[in-house]
């Protein structure tokens, strides 16, 4: 474990010298190597960051799909407003010819930041932030002290990629003096807006950015020899030691939010022109301050609190507690998984938000209810009962993977995945409510679906379980049996039972009778098989082990013991997700393992971690992040397994003695409106 051990360390090292900020993620160096960029966001929009200075390399609109690249919805390149360019004496300045150039994220405020000089001439600092009191808003503030006379002209640009239907451009300029209530300030603002549709013209498109400037200064509008492709500059003049101080806001929706698009980001753009920099920077601040009054802090290990700290913020970046919404495994962080939801929601991030802002649950589980006709449907097209959700899911709820794999008519543990998710939501707040309006439902039309579904003497036959690599003899990945479905199956039919009683309702027979007849098949050494044909062979993630947490199925520790140890050796070292390794974590935790705790807990994401800013990947050497679903699986193994919480019919308890790594002198989990929980 000491060679491990040593490994995690230099990994650590080599991905970022600024382990002792348990805040700050930067660099010094963004111009050269790998470049993995980190994301500023909101719960709604996320803003990638570029290694080009004051620039944004993507924007993502969460919950906005349209046909594209395939035959489903999909996330797609969307207009880029954040681009602007910065030009010294007629020089345009680069990446190449500045100098102390240095790039941060501060996970406090959710801002990135960057800052560098140029030719002795200027220093220059700019922060780029999604707003979080604004679901649509965006700001890019930029400061120039002069260190030398010189003549700046400051462009922004707006980008709409060829995927995009019909571009248009304009540019208005709001006179604020013809306002009665004019008091000086700003004398006029100008705005400047690029709409489009999106690829397949379903939706309509829009960006507004303005620019917040001393008011001696003014704006002009030029095209930028391209459809959709139109710039905004001014000019000024600094002289030695002066300092030029400007903001760049701006707005982006579509009309599945609002119908007139247009109209809509120009008058947001116009309110934050008139909340002016202070205060808008002051909501959002305030905002992110009530965010993080949920947190982990460790004492000990430094570049752990850095490492946890990026986990939950990128947690709370992706998500919102007044937006019914889900997350695809990546996020707001790019286009990675076509921005579908997966179980990687319910099973891998949910329960970190049950622990530590169960309102942002909630509205998780309150996309997948909205949905839940879609998956009514769904049920009713296949010959079966009740509701069977999608495996991918995009706005409307119905499938979204394409018909040339087997995936969404067979990896059902899924619908159970989601009831299961439901069922802790209540355990964890006791909402009655809640459980009546939007749980039970849930939870009751998943269990008659799998009464329906499962065959009359028990069996599961062709489904896809959490290890996809699973095959039948014939080649294909519809196996029979497999262990995940069959323990997510049986604990959705026994949670609508208890929810049924709960509420004083008698729950259906055919529920108890049939989680009875659910069994596992076993290799001849009494371990549990992956599914009725497996013989051995090599598997994707953790599957069998998952009966031992989050199911609660396998309880005797000397058979979690002997399944987990046996698994482990049937799993690649470099292709295996994140989460599995974290799952290791968790139950060796349980076990009372202390050195095998530790070393599959770093495991679960470090050899994952990608330049500069340690952005986690799904797997060692992936190059598709931020894998939110890992980051949720290492947040589990350390507060359902280290700290020795659990979410028990009663709500979160600590049930079992707590097992810290040893750097760690102390463990604080921090949740808003209850005491701190320090362990030591």
């Amino acid at each position: 474990m000491k060679r491990i051990a040593s490994i995690g360390l230099v990994c650590s090292l080599l991905l970022c010298a600024y382990a002792q900020d348990p805040w700050i993620l930067q660099t010094d160096n963004p111009s050269e190597g790998d470049y993995y960029g980190i994301t500023s966001a909101n719960g709604q929009i996320g803003l990638l960051s570029s290694r080009n200075p004051m620039q944004v390399d993507k924007l993502v609109v969460g919950g906005l799909y349209d046909v594209y690249n395939s035959r489903v919805n999909n996330y797609f390149p969307n207009i880029n407003p954040l681009d602007v360019e910065l030009r010294i004496d007629g020089t345009r300045i680069s990446r190449r010819n500045i100098t102390g150039y240095h790039q941060s994220l501060d996970m406090r405020n959710a801002a990135f930041s960057g800052s560098f000089a140029y030719a002795g001439k200027v220093h220059v600092t700019y922060t780029i932030a999604a707003l979080r009191q604004m679901p649509f808003g965006f700001m890019m503030d930029i400061r120039i002290v002069a260190d030398k006379d010189c003549h700046l002209l400051t462009v922004n640009r707006h980008k709409a990629p060829e995927t995009l239907r019909n571009p248009c451009t304009s540019f208005a300029q709001i006179d604020n003096k013809a306002n009665p209530l004019y008091q000086g300030g700003y004398p006029h603002y100008t705005l400047m807006t690029t709409t489009a549709q999106s690829p397949t013209g379903r939706y309509d498109l829009s960006a507004t950015t303005a620019f917040l400037l001393p008011s001696n200064l003014s704006v002009i509008h030029r095209e930028d020899g391209g459809a959709g492709r139109h710039t905004m500059e001014f000019a000024s003049s600094l002289h030695v030691g002066d300092t030029l101080h400007v903001c760049l806001v701006g707005n982006v929706m579509a009309s599945n939010v609002v119908p007139d698009t247009r109209n809509e980001t120009e008058r947001l753009t116009v309110f934050q022109l008139l909340e002016g920099y202070d205060r808008l920077w002051k909501r959002h601040n305030e905002a992110w301050q009530d965010l993080w009054q949920s947190d982990i802090l460790i004492e000990g290990d430094k570049q752990a609190q850095q490492d946890i700290h990026s986990m939950i913020y990128h947690h709370y970046a992706f998500f919102r507690d007044d937006n019914p919404s889900s997350s695809s495994p990546m996020g707001l962080s790019g286009l990675g998984y076509n921005g579908h939801a997966f179980w990687d929601g319910e099973t891998w991030m949910l329960p970190v938000l049950l622990m530590l802002r169960p309102q942002m649950a909630k509205m998780m589980l309150q996309y997948r209810f909205d949905r839940l006709p879609a998956a009514q449907t769904k049920a009713y097209l296949h010959g079966y009962k009740g509701a069977m959700f999608p495996w991918e899911s995009a706005d409307s709820g119905q499938e979204e993977v394409a018909p040339n794999n087997m995936y969404p008519s067979t990896e059902n543990h899924v619908t159970a995945d989601i009831a299961i998710a439901a069922w802790q939501y209540y355990c964890t707040t006791q909402d009655k409510q809640w459980l009546q309006e939007v749980g039970y439902p849930i939870l009751s039309q998943t269990a008659d679906f799998w009464v329906s579904r499962i065959e009359p003497n028990g069996d599961i036959v062709n489904c896809i379980g959490a290890d996809e690599w699973s095959q039948n003899p014939y080649g294909g990945k519809n196996i029979d049996n497999n262990a995940y479905t069959i323990g997510a199956a049986r604990t959705n039919l026994r949670y609508a039972v208890s929810a049924a009683k709960v509420l004083g309702l008698k729950p259906p027979q055919q529920w108890s009778e049939t989680a009875a007849k659910l069994h596992f098949s076993y290799l001849p050494d009494g371990i549990i098989a992956v599914n009725q044909t497996y013989t051995g062979q090599v598997t994707k993630q953790a599957d069998v082990i998952l009966l031992a947490y989050p199911l609660n199925i396998l309880t005797n520790t000397g058979e979690i013991k002997r399944n987990l140890e046996y698994y482990i050796s049937k799993v690649p070292d470099k292709q295996t997700p994140a989460m599995s390794k974290s799952i290791y974590a968790l139950i060796y935790s349980r076990l009372g393992d202390k050195d095998k705790t530790l070393y599959y807990f770093r495991d679960s994401y470090l050899p994952n971690l990608n330049p500069p800013f340690r952005v986690m990947a799904e797997f060692n050497g992936g190059t598709n992040p931020y894998f939110l679903t890992g980051a949720g699986g290492t947040l589990q193994a350390l507060l359902y397994g280290c700290a020795g919480m659990e979410i028990t019919d009663k709500g979160i308890r600590q049930t079992r003695k707590p097992l810290l790594p040893v750097e760690w002198t102390s463990l604080t989990i921090r949740r808003k409106g209850y005491p701190d929980m320090t362990i030591k």
